[in-house]
């Protein structure tokens, strides 16, 4: 206790706004998570080419069909 104290004073901020943060960076917020793993697989998309050149026209078949 005495070092959250310490540490509290030492950031000019309660003791409880100091366990929120240390909370924050052991338990990640399902949210955040999931918006920084959307953030990723967005910037993803348009990295490589089909090699089809008609993915944009064709898409539904493209990926509705056998060949995934």
């Amino acid at each position: 206790m005495r070092r959250l104290r310490a540490e509290a004073r030492r950031r000019h901020v309660s003791i409880a706004a100091l366990l929120r943060d240390a909370v924050d960076q052991v338990v990640p917020d399902e949210d955040a998570d999931r918006a920084r793993r959307h953030e990723v697989l967005l910037g993803a998309a348009g990295l490589v080419a089909s090699g089809t050149g008609t993915v944009a026209r064709d898409h539904d078949d493209v990926l509705g069909g056998e060949r995934w």
